[in-house]
């Protein structure tokens, strides 16, 4: 009876700490969001996503340029880290049964644990350096290698799922080992896999400080992929920093987009995992 007792105490106290820590989690969570929504929505307007930043001492204005310059930087990121990662990942899934794949796994692990502003150096003294100026390009390639240990390892992950037996039965078949890859593995492990990148870019699509070393920023439109640019992130430094009260509001606004932006991304992708594991078990 006292260890029966004993036993329902010890669960209810340890079930009474696991809600708490959950409520405490999630009320920061949602603490944070509210004030960032309240700060960042109440400054949005039509003006911030059509229009080029003021003059310091103008009010009104907006961000156009940062959102383009953003979307460009993520786009030479996926363009640089995904096919990389992906085809590195899809190596060791399938192919990866030696000493040398333990060596790219491990190198993987510690590329992801890089301060980003590490890499930004890096990005700076192989690109900007060479160039003689920042550049957009520049940008995505600090952002692609960082995409590519995450690219790699979430593709390497959601193959080795696939059963076995989906293997076997294709070349039972006759078909060959890259023909029962790419026809019959990668897809049963799209949605994970596209799931996994699309996280990736979610987590890059914040960085400050590799932008800050690679594509600096322009007030104007950046035309090309060669010349600096603005992006949301280093924006937001800037003005955040700034001694002007209208700065600071357009820093909250282009934080509520670029969280908007994120949460849509971390979404789309849960939803993607949970239709690809709802496929699986029917």
């Amino acid at each position: 009876m006292t260890l029966s007792f004993r036993r329902r105490a010890v669960n209810a106290v340890m079930l009474t700490l696991t809600g708490v820590c959950t409520f405490l989690v999630a009320g920061v969570l949602l603490v944070i969001l509210g004030y960032l929504a309240w700060n960042g929505a109440t400054s949005l307007s039509l003006d911030f996503f059509t229009k080029l930043p003021v003059p310091v001492g103008e009010t009104g204005g907006g961000m156009a340029n940062a959102i383009l310059g953003s979307a460009k930087v993520l786009l030479l990121a996926m363009l640089i880290g995904v096919p990389i990662g992906f085809f590195a990942g899809v190596y060791l899934a399938e192919f990866g049964d030696s000493a040398y794949s333990g060596v790219i796994r491990y190198a993987t692990d510690l590329l992801n644990g890089v301060p980003s502003i590490v890499i930004g150096i890096f990005a700076y003294a192989l690109v900007v350096q060479p160039m003689k100026h920042f550049s957009t390009l520049a940008g995505g390639v600090a952002l692609g290698i960082m995409m590519i240990p995450i690219s790699l390892r979430t593709t390497e992950e959601f193959l080795r799922a696939v059963p076995v037996s989906l293997r076997e039965g294709a070349m039972a078949l006759g078909a060959s080992r890259s023909r029962t890859i790419f026809t019959v593995v990668i897809p049963a492990a799209k949605n994970g896999i596209l799931s996994g990148l699309m996280l990736n870019l979610a987590r890059v699509a914040g960085e400050t400080a590799p932008l800050l070393f690679t594509a600096l920023g322009n007030p104007f439109w950046s035309s090309g992929w060669l010349q600096p640019t603005a992006t949301l992130p280093s924006m937001i430094y800037n003005y955040a920093i700034a001694p002007y009260d209208d700065w600071h509001r357009q820093a909250w606004a282009a934080g509520f987009v670029l969280l908007v932006l994120v949460l849509t991304v971390n979404v789309a992708a849960r939803f993607a995992i949970g239709r690809g594991s709802a496929r699986g078990r029917s």
